[in-house]
């Protein structure tokens, strides 16, 4: 540490018999043992990784271009609408290329001929991404009027849209969901992370699902990385599409990727608390009851109840399956 610049006496003073200049030299030991370990760079070297506060930045820039009077700044008029989205996405897509470069030149870390293609990758990951986002926001559009249609409370779709943190989590879904198809899975996943910091409400962004999604109230919400979703599907706070079980390889390990989550057909409607795991499907139309524990498929048109549930495991039919 003696050649680094290194007063730390306001804070030292601040705090009496505080060994910060240890601290820090046991800090910097650790980041450098853990870089050794999987061969990483470090030592003088740039930034890594894409930033959470950067990908912050970014999604509020998005969401405003996406619906400017609503989510824009409080001072836009309409007449200034167009000069707004033009001059937010200008600024977001140039940082969001920054991140996307560095995800990708994380990728190529050990590969020269991808190395040498993450600059031509990275613009061509962020000009899709924006061309895509004329449908992105009429697909929005049917998830915001799903919200106002599939609640009484709500008396505008402005409400749902400015009050809603199940249509903000969708909001942030849509677009991670967009870069993680394009390639980006960890730029995608700090989108996704940020919602859920801020709703609750966890939506992996690989997940994917139709128009006309709404999820009311939300907080505790759990959408795994395979689930397929269909189109008008509503779910309630704490509903879990999840995983049954976790593969292992031959080594032990958890085995990475293979559809685990549930497929979630068209005009569903599951209620709050209720757990649906592993690769099964829940049939078109049908209605999953408040707190159910499911790991069987269902036909179109059930009704799933924890009284009809109790039933079969009295009658002994698929009771080790439930």
């Amino acid at each position: 540490m003696s050649d680094r610049p290194a007063s730390f006496a306001p804070l030292a003073a601040a705090v009496p018999h505080l060994d910060l200049r240890g601290i820090v030299s046991g800090l910097r030991e650790a980041r450098d043992s853990w870089r050794a370990l999987r061969k990483r760079g470090g030592e003088g070297g740039a930034r890594e990784f894409p930033s959470r506060d950067a990908l912050r930045g970014i999604a509020d820039d998005l969401c405003g271009a996406l619906f400017p009077m609503r989510l824009g700044p409080p001072d836009l008029h309409v007449e200034g609408e167009d000069f707004y989205v033009g001059h937010t996405l200008d600024r977001a897509l140039t940082n969001l290329l920054v991140q996307v470069r560095l995800e990708l030149a994380c990728q190529a870390r050990h590969d020269e001929a991808l190395a040498a293609q993450v600059d031509a990758r990275a613009t061509g990951i962020v000009r899709a991404f924006a061309a895509g986002l004329p449908a992105l926001r009429t697909l929005l559009d049917t998830d915001v009027l799903a919200a106002f249609e599939g609640d009484p409370a709500a008396r505008s779709v402005d409400e749902v849209l400015l009050c809603y943190p199940g249509v903000l989590a969708v909001i942030h879904h849509r677009l991670a969901h967009a870069l993680y198809e394009l390639g980006v899975p960890l730029v995608a996943r700090i989108l996704a992370e940020i919602a859920h910091s801020d709703t609750g409400i966890d939506i992996h962004p690989g997940a994917r699902i139709g128009p006309g999604f709404f999820i009311d109230h939300g907080t505790g919400v759990v959408i795994g990385e395979t689930a397929v979703i269909g189109q008008r599907v509503r779910l309630y706070q704490a509903v879990t599409l999840g995983a049954r079980r976790f593969e292992l390889d031959t080594d032990g390990h958890l085995a990475k990727g293979g559809a685990r989550h549930p497929i979630v057909e068209d005009d569903v409607v599951i209620y709050a608390g209720a757990t649906v795991l592993g690769r099964i499907t829940i049939g078109r139309g049908s209605s999953i009851g408040g707190n159910v524990w499911l790991t069987r498929s269902v036909p179109p048109g059930s009704n799933v109840t924890q009284a009809g549930l109790h039933h079969e495991r009295l009658e002994g039919r698929d009771g080790a399956d439930i």
